[in-house]
């Protein structure tokens, strides 16, 4: 009889066989999990003080079937985002008695949204969360691949981002999103603040802020993620009222990155949702750069879109950068 569980240390190994094929990924993979574990004492707490990702297994007899895990919103833990979902080939019924088990038991701990990113990849696996776990398209995002050879921008006044700017930062990515996708992608102060345990997260952040000289409003906020210390994830909301030089603004993330690392590959993600996307996109086809990533955002939550659009059919989840060195 088959029931789903906590992982736990022991699981190790089985999972490894089940995910031998990936080779390098599937070694971080497994790094990843053994940290996992831990977060067995804070299944135990409500989920307004969950911070770490927690993961689990469902099992017949000795055998595991399939693994997923799910990560609270820092600043707001009644988010949570499916981040990894594995199972064994052609059995998406696993797939499925996973995803719905997370929602049922995270919605009894008063969770109210659920996210995953998916890329473009296979039918089916759409489907599994579409038509068979009600998760419905929510626009996509796209990352973009910067050959810093072509970055020759000016020097910008950006300055490290406090807490004290959450609620500036909040209203600016707010404002910013296109009207039909706010009900579900709109964001809380506290998503924008430093995370008190972020030594316990496995990626890496920096973040920026432009303010309006004369008013000092907050007018441009970006962020620079790696996960390796070797891929660098470029983020940037601008306000729509300015005119902004994107070149500019990635000239300044080189700069800041190159202080204290030479060899790197940078990527700027493209967010379809937000009213600067298409410009954003006109300027990076226009120097040349590449999109190497393009993932669709699937929400179930008790909102509805004003309307909905068509999107491509999609695959694996989550946003990866171990794949994407030169």
């Amino acid at each position: 009889m088959s029931r789903i569980r906590r992982l736990n240390y022991f699981d190790i190994v089985k999972i490894q066989k089940m995910i031998s094929y990936l080779n390098d990924e599937g070694i971080g993979l497994t790094k990843s999990l053994q940290a996992e574990v831990l977060a067995k004492v804070q299944g135990l707490l409500p989920l307004r003080f969950s911070f770490l990702p927690e993961s689990f297994v469902l099992c017949n007899k000795k055998e595991i079937l399939g693994l997923i895990t799910v990560i609270p919103t820092y600043g707001n833990p009644y988010k949570v985002n499916i981040s990894r979902l594995v199972f064994s080939e052609n059995m998406y019924d696993v797939g499925k008695q996973l995803v719905e088990f997370v929602i049922a038991k995270f919605g009894a701990k008063g969770a109210v949204s659920y996210s995953v990113l998916i890329n473009e990849n296979d039918d089916e696996l759409m489907q599994l969360f579409t038509d068979g776990c009600g998760f419905r398209q929510c626009s996509g995002e796209v990352l973009w691949r910067i050959d810093r050879t072509r970055i020759s921008g000016q020097d910008m006044s950006f300055r490290t981002a406090q807490n004290s700017d959450a609620k500036q930062i909040a209203t600016l990515y707010n404002g910013e999103l296109q009207t039909i996708y706010k009900p579900s992608l709109i964001r809380k102060k506290g998503e924008f603040k430093e995370p008190f345990f972020e030594g316990f997260s496995k990626f890496y952040k920096n973040r920026y802020v432009l303010e309006d000289s004369a008013t000092k409003r907050i007018v441009s906020y970006l962020s620079i993620t790696t996960g390796d210390n070797r891929n660098f994830i470029l983020d940037i909301f601008l306000n729509e009222g300015y005119n902004f030089n994107v070149e500019d603004i990635i000239n300044f993330a080189v700069n800041k990155i190159s202080e204290y690392k030479s060899n790197f590959s940078l990527f700027i993600k493209q967010r379809k949702y937000t009213k600067n996307s298409e410009n954003l996109e006109s300027y990076l086809r226009q120097k040349g750069f590449s999109p190497i990533q393009n993932q669709h955002v699937l929400i179930k939550d008790y909102y509805r879109p004003v309307k909905q659009e068509s999107f491509v059919k999609v695959f694996s989840l989550g946003e990866t950068v171990s794949f994407l060195t030169e």
